[in-house]
């Protein structure tokens, strides 16, 4: 009898710790997030390597949904790099925003279902992949030159 209570007793004691536990299983990771100013050269190295950078023109604008996702977080740290120095790069910071524009027309004119180029979501990939360019260029002028 005594070691039937006991089993009991551990029984009930297990499902009380059990219960008292806040956590359901492992913490999830935070994201990756933004990768920052530093990781930018190789980011727009990637992004300027897409089909939908190198032909925007023949793309299928629903196929380069991802990829204006991934232009649109650049941006972000496209504006942080401008805003790094003593003074704001102000031409670097115009080039960020001009991808911002692309992206929220590309966005606005609900290209994520567009199946066929031309209009205006074939004009907004046009749009990424130029101020894009100028971005690639302006970071790879101030990793040359300090």
């Amino acid at each position: 009898m005594r070691t039937r209570s006991s089993l009991v007793a551990l029984g009930v004691l297990a499902l009380v710790l059990t219960g008292c536990s806040t956590e359901a299983g492992p913490k999830a990771r935070p994201g990756a997030g933004d990768p920052g100013p530093d990781a930018l050269p190789t980011k727009l190295e990637a992004l300027s390597a897409d089909s939908c950078f190198t032909g925007p023109q023949t793309q299928l604008p629903k196929g380069c949904e991802k990829y204006v996702t991934e232009v649109g977080n650049t941006a972000g740290s496209v504006h942080k790099l401008a805003k790094a120095g003593k003074t704001v790069n102000q031409p670097l910071d115009r080039d960020a925003t001009a991808i911002d524009q692309a992206v929220g027309a590309f966005r606005q004119a609900g290209c994520t279902t567009t199946a066929t180029p031309g209009g205006e979501c074939t004009q907004a990939l046009v749009s990424i992949s130029a101020a894009l360019t100028e971005v690639k260029q302006k970071v790879s002028q101030l990793a040359t030159t300090g």
